[in-house]
C-alpha cells in the first residue's frame, strides 16, 4: 500500500487585509444575496466574479418548488459570464451567504456541483480561479478550485 497525502493551503484574512479589488468583489457578492430567491431554505447566497477584462458579473441562488430545478449563486454568475463574455477567463470568485439571522459567522464553501463547474471553467481557460469565501469572522482565500476538489475530473481524465 502507498499513502498519498494531499496538502491544501487556505489563507485566512480579515476583510480589511484584502486589496480593494477583492473587497469590491465581496461587497458585490454580499449585495447579490438580495437577489436570491430562497423561499424554501431561507439561505441566501451571492456570488461575484471578476473576469480577465476586469468586468464583474454577479449571481444569486434561485430556488424552485421542484428542488432539482434550483440553481446555486456560483453557477448563475459563471453561466452568465460565459454567455456574455465567452472569450474571458474568470480570475476571481467571491461567495457570501446569509440566512434570516444575517450574515454567517464562518465562510460557506461551494457545493460539489459548483466545485465541478468552477474546475471545468479553470480547465477550459487553462487558468486558476481564486476563490474568496466570506464570513463575519474572516475570509478564506483559495488559490484554485483544485484545492476544493483535489481528486478532480476534467476533460483530460477521459483520455
Amino acid at each position: 500500500m502507498k499513502q498519498i497525502n494531499i496538502n491544501i493551503c487556505i489563507q485566512h484574512y480579515q476583510l480589511d487585509e484584502l486589496n480593494a479589488d477583492d473587497r469590491e468583489l465581496i461587497e458585490r457578492a454580499l449585495k447579490a444575496t438580495e437577489n436570491s430567491y430562497a423561499e424554501y431554505s431561507h439561505f441566501y447566497v451571492g456570488a461575484a466574479i471578476r473576469l480577465a477584462n476586469g468586468n464583474i458579473m454577479i449571481g444569486a441562488n434561485q430556488e424552485n418548488a421542484a428542488f432539482p430545478s434550483s440553481l446555486c449563486a456560483e453557477r448563475t454568475a459563471i453561466f452568465a459570464a460565459q454567455a456574455n463574455y465567452p472569450d474571458q477567463a474568470i480570475t476571481t470568485l467571491a461567495i457570501v451567504a446569509r440566512n434570516d439571522n444575517g450574515l454567517l459567522d464562518d465562510p460557506v464553501s461551494p457545493c460539489g456541483g459548483c466545485r465541478q463547474v468552477i474546475l471545468g471553467v479553470e480547465d477550459r481557460y487553462k487558468s486558476p480561479i481564486r476563490i474568496l469565501l466570506y464570513g463575519k469572522r474572516g475570509v478564506y482565500c483559495v488559490a484554485s478550485a483544485k484545492d476544493l476538489l483535489p481528486l478532480s475530473f476534467v476533460d483530460a481524465s477521459m483520455g
